[in-house]
């Protein structure tokens, strides 16, 4: 390949030479510019159609359920006429919102959800033309109610948790995209190391015969004046291409420079990329027992027990102030027991006939650090999922155990526990990441948030004996803020 440059170089003139030697430079570098930028375009569109996808789906109403379920209720008692209720409105508004996701989504299965919500939305509006009918009726009140009751208010449900459902799957293709996106990106690094070392060595070998070439034809014009001259120019040539190589070297430094900034900005970006999806996941835990509990308040204070509605607000504003805790994301254990204590508190006013509780963790490991909101999601995931479907007085103990490197916290009931299958089910969710039942999803969602925090050796474990109750264990490592 070298005998075939240096024959060409030879045979062509100096206006040749210099032409052959910048296309030799250029057209590697043109190749390589166009292929990164074809690429980086076509990943830079994968991720805006998903963003664009999860903006749209964050204008559904996280209170659609709350605020429909009660304008139905508002229109069947008659507070409210049909002309004056803003239902309508409300499904039109939620069924574009639908419709343009289905125009961004790319993926079958999420497309398959939003198919679903339109039928919810349609189902929806043949509740309200029912109830709408049945006004002039006055005999036909409770069927009405009936209709509230056993058809909206599970119908609103099921199309609130359809689109969580798509926000979660849209959040997971983002997280595939990224990885992938990171696969790539190093792979064109890699590949643009590799050419400039090629180009390098090809100006190396240019820089070397295109000056010898020029110099040879005058070094064989006579005799013995021409070979001091030569030796002359030889050396001069010489003298070129060391300044030459010189130049290249410091260019190919830069160029390093350049991609390593690159790299450091691309490990900047992931960094930012998953604390937002942190943060997503993190929000997906909310506390559906708010509604349940403004109503035990409302009934404790018809029935007048004002203790008992002290006690409920107090641990209601106690609970939502540790939940917010000032925007921080990582909180001290003694902050997140003192959010379940609240927790506890209020369902035990809700539960009192069928749940005790008792937290007992050491004070050793109480200044060491959790992600927040890890512990109520256990204990409800215990009481709606293990006490509630045995018939007897449940009990939860959060306990703690310090160990050299790491401390656990337990939290144990005896609820109705899971068979073998069920909890190889339930493992096989949180570990492969593809939690395809809501009541395994709280799960999922604080083990993700302790790997994504402190490392995949860090974690939830489950044990489950069936008819006895299940025990959670979280792994953690000893950090101190």
């Amino acid at each position: 390949m070298i005998k075939k440059i240096r024959k060409m170089i030879e045979n062509t003139n100096l206006a040749a030479k210099i032409r052959y030697s910048y296309v030799l430079i250029l057209l590697p570098m043109l190749l390589l510019s166009v292929i990164m930028f074809v690429t980086v375009q076509k990943s830079n569109s994968r991720y805006e159609v998903m963003i664009n996808s999860l903006a749209q789906a964050s204008e559904f109403s996280l209170d659609f359920k709350k605020d429909y379920d009660y304008e139905t209720y508002l229109l069947i008692v008659g507070n409210k006429s049909a002309a004056e209720s803003p239902m309508h409105d409300m499904l039109v508004n939620a069924e574009d919102i639908v419709l343009k996701l289905m125009d961004l989504t790319a993926s079958k299965e999420n497309n398959k959800r939003l198919e679903s919500a339109i039928r919810y939305i349609t189902n929806l509006r043949t509740y309200q033309a029912r109830i709408e009918e049945n006004l002039s009726d006055d005999e036909k009140y409770e069927d009405n109610i009936e209709i509230w009751e056993n058809d909206v208010q599970i119908v609103t449900e099921l199309l609130n948790d359809t689109i969580q459902e798509y926000i979660y799957y849209e959040v997971k293709d983002l997280q595939s995209a990224r990885v992938e996106n990171q696969r790539l990106y190093l792979s064109l690094v890699r590949g643009g190391v590799i050419a400039s070392i090629i180009i390098f060595l090809s100006l190396a070998v240019l820089s070397y015969y295109i000056p010898l070439s020029i110099t040879r034809p005058i070094r064989t014009l006579t005799g013995v004046t021409d070979q001091v001259a030569k030796g002359d120019l030889t050396v001069r040539a010489d003298v070129q291409s060391g300044e030459d190589l010189n130049i290249l070297s410091e260019s190919l430094n830069t160029m390093i420079d350049k991609i390593n900034d690159l790299i450091e900005k691309e490990k900047s970006d992931q960094a930012r990329l998953r604390k937002a999806e942190f943060e997503l996941l993190q929000s997906q835990i909310n506390p559906h027992f708010l509604y349940n509990t403004l109503d035990a308040i409302v009934w404790s204070a018809e029935a007048g027990n004002q203790k008992q509605v002290v006690k409920m607000v107090g641990s209601l504003s106690e609970f939502f102030r540790t939940s917010l805790n000032q925007g921080k994301d990582i909180v001290t254990v003694r902050e997140e027991i003192q959010h379940v204590r609240s927790y506890l508190e209020i369902q035990q006013i809700r539960y009192q006939d069928i749940l005790k509780y008792e937290i007992d963790v050491d004070e050793s490991i109480m200044n060491y650090m959790i992600p927040k909101i890890t512990l109520q999601p256990l204990v409800e995931n215990a009481i709606y999922h293990g006490i509630k479907n045995r018939r007897r007085q449940g009990r939860i103990i959060i306990s703690s155990r310090d160990n050299e490197d790491d401390f656990l916290i337990e939290v144990k009931d005896n609820g109705i526990g899971m068979t073998q299958d069920r909890l190889s089910q339930v493992m096989d969710g949180i570990r492969n990441k593809a939690p395809s039942e809501s009541d395994i999803y709280g799960l999922y969602n604080v083990n993700e948030r302790i790997k994504l925090n402190f490392g995949q050796e860090y974690g939830l474990a489950i044990e489950s004996v069936y008819e006895e109750g299940s025990t959670v264990s979280i792994r953690l490592p000893h950090v101190i803020d």
